[in-house]
C-alpha cells in the first residue's frame, strides 16, 4: 500500500496528450496498477470489486497518479479518439464537477487557431450598405462557406445527415446528425462557422435562415421539452458533452469584477465554447426569429425543489453578458 503524500514514481516529463500519458502509464509497472484501480473507483460497481477499504484504495491511487504523466494532461477538441482521451482525463478528475458548480479547468488544450474577432464584432453589429444596396450577412456567410472546400464539404455532410429519414429514428437519426454537426464546428475555422451562426438579421426571413443553420428539426427540437436538469445529467454522463459544458462554464463565466463582464475577459473563446455545445444533449439554438436570444431545448417547469439550480443553468444562455456581447 502506498502512503498518501508519497509519490509512487516521478515522471521525467509531462505528456500533454492524455492518450500518450495513458500509454506511458500503462507501460510503467508502478503506474499501471494505480490506473486500473482508479478506473474501478469511477465505475458504477467499483467499490464492490475493490472490496473492504475501497475508499482508501481510491484515495491512494489518485494521490499516486498526481505524480504521474496523467496529471495535467489534456485533449484536443474534435481529435481522433476524443472519447478515449477524455475518459482518461475524467478518471482522474471525476470529482471536479458537482451539480451545477463552476469549474476552474476543463480537458481541452487552448485553441491554437485564431480568427479576426474585430471583424466578427463589426459584422455582428448589423447589416451594412454599399451605395444603395444592403448586403445580407447571413446569405454572405453561406456563400463564403460554399467557396471554401472544407466548409462546403462538412456543411453538406451534416445537412445530409440531419435531413435523411431513419427507419428506426423516424424523421432523422439525431445521433448521426449531432455527430456530423460536432465534426463541422470542430474542424471548420471559426471565420466561417461563426459567420453562419452569429450573422445579424433585420428581417424574419434572414432570422429563420440563421435559426435553421443547425437543422433544428433534427438536432435541437423534440416533441416535448425535457427538464433542463435531466438533460444536463445526461450530458454529464457523456465524456464529450461533459467536457464541452465544462469549457462553456469556464470560458463564458460572467464576473462583475471585470470591465468586460466576462471573467476570462475574452469574448472570442466564449463563442468557441458555445459552438462546442452544438451536437450535444444541451445543444443551444435561437429561441425565436424576433430576437438573438439563445438556449437549449429544455424547460424548468417541472424542477420542483431544484428550480433555482435549473434557472441558474438557463441563465448561462439567457442572461450571460459574455455570450451576448
Amino acid at each position: 500500500m502506498v502512503l498518501i503524500g508519497l509519490p509512487l514514481f516521478v515522471s521525467a516529463g509531462r505528456d500533454r496528450d492524455c492518450l500518450q500519458a495513458g500509454d506511458t502509464c500503462s507501460s510503467d509497472d508502478g503506474c499501471s496498477p494505480r490506473l486500473r484501480t482508479l478506473r474501478q473507483c469511477v465505475a458504477g460497481d467499483g467499490s464492490v470489486k475493490l472490496g473492504p477499504g475501497a475508499r482508501n484504495q481510491c484515495e491512494n491511487a489518485v494521490t499516486a497518479l498526481l505524480s504521474s504523466p496523467l496529471h495535467g494532461c489534456q485533449c484536443k477538441r474534435g481529435m481522433k479518439r476524443e472519447k478515449n482521451c477524455l475518459s482518461i482525463y475524467w478518471s482522474l478528475h471525476q470529482s471536479v464537477l458537482h451539480g451545477l458548480s463552476l469549474v476552474e479547468s476543463y480537458p481541452y488544450e487552448p485553441e491554437e487557431r485564431g480568427f479576426d474577432y474585430v471583424r466578427l464584432a463589426y459584422m455582428a453589429a448589423g447589416e451594412y450598405e454599399v451605395g444603395i444596396t444592403t448586403l445580407n450577412r447571413c446569405l454572405d456567410a453561406a456563400k463564403a462557406c460554399n467557396v471554401d472546400e472544407t466548409c462546403q464539404k462538412l456543411r453538406t455532410e451534416y445537412v445530409s445527415a440531419c435531413i435523411q429519414p431513419s427507419a428506426r429514428s423516424g424523421p432523422c437519426n439525431r445521433a448521426r446528425c449531432n455527430k456530423a454537426l460536432r465534426k463541422f464546428f470542430d474542424r471548420v475555422p471559426p471565420d466561417y462557422t461563426h459567420q453562419l451562426l452569429f450573422c445579424p438579421c433585420t428581417d424574419m426571413a434572414c432570422a429563420e435562415r440563421r435559426r435553421q443553420t443547425i437543422i433544428p428539426a433534427c438536432s435541437y427540437e423534440d416533441q416535448d421539452k425535457p427538464n433542463c436538469l435531466a438533460a444536463l445529467r445526461i450530458c454529464r454522463n457523456d465524456y464529450v458533452c461533459r467536457s464541452r459544458w465544462a469549457q462553456f462554464q469556464y470560458d463564458c463565466q460572467p464576473s462583475e469584477h471585470v470591465a468586460s463582464g466576462c471573467k476570462q475577459d475574452n469574448y472570442a473563446v466564449c463563442l468557441l465554447a458555445y459552438t462546442g455545445l452544438i451536437g450535444s444533449t444541451i445543444t443551444p439554438n435561437y429561441l425565436d426569429n424576433s430576437t438573438s436570444n439563445v438556449g437549449p431545448w429544455c424547460s424548468c417547469s417541472a424542477s420542483g425543489n431544484h428550480r433555482e439550480q435549473c434557472d441558474d443553468f438557463l441563465e448561462y444562455f439567457h442572461d450571460n453578458i459574455c455570450l451576448s456581447e
